[in-house]
């Protein structure tokens, strides 16, 4: 799904749009899978009870079951699926969360370092945290991003390499508002 272009200033363009790696979600399909296991055995345990508690005990584990199905799955499969981390020519953007949306900008002339980790989990299934340095007190610090080191490769060049460096007196997506030089 792309970023709507209504959300983009002029000439602004998406570099990077993912959510968060899916290995997020390893632990909720786990969970997704034991409850749903659980409720089964469960469900042919009751069925040696005597007739009215046999009814009340599959109603009463289907219940339970599906609680502990939206607590643990299907939250954080739409928290997953309404995070996004999108990268422009002009700005980073974060934006998470359903009910209470919150969001971050950080233009690019603000980012002063960028920095990646992984440890050897986020290196098998290709992610990592990604450590942003801007104007503000601390690092941000966005956890999970798919392919960090290209995103990593990608922010750096948006930030220091200017193609119009070259050529004085143009002006390109990034040196708006800088003047002529």
């Amino acid at each position: 799904m792309a970023y709507p272009d209504d959300l983009l200033s002029e000439n602004e363009q998406v570099i990077v749009h993912s959510h968060p790696h899916a290995k997020m979600l390893i632990g909720p399909v786990l969970g997704f899978l034991v409850t749903l296991g659980v409720a089964i055995w469960l469900v042919a345990l009751a069925a040696g009870a005597p007739a009215p508690w046999h009814d009340m005990a599959r109603i009463a584990i289907a219940v339970v079951a599906v609680v502990l199905i939206i607590a643990f799955f299907v939250v954080p499969l739409i928290r997953w699926r309404t995070t996004h981390f999108i990268v422009t020519t002009d700005r980073l953007i974060v934006r998470e969360g359903v009910i209470k949306r919150t969001g971050i900008d950080i233009p690019m002339g603000r980012i002063s370092s960028v920095q990646f980790e992984h440890g050897l989990v986020d290196r098998i299934f290709g992610c990592g945290t990604l450590v942003i340095e801007s104007a503000s007190d601390e690092p941000l610090r966005f956890e999970d991003i798919p392919r960090v080191e290209r995103v990593h490769t990608m922010i750096y060049r948006q930030v220091n390499d200017n193609p119009y460096d070259d050529f004085p007196g143009e002006q390109g997506p990034h040196t708006r508002g800088r003047g002529a030089r």
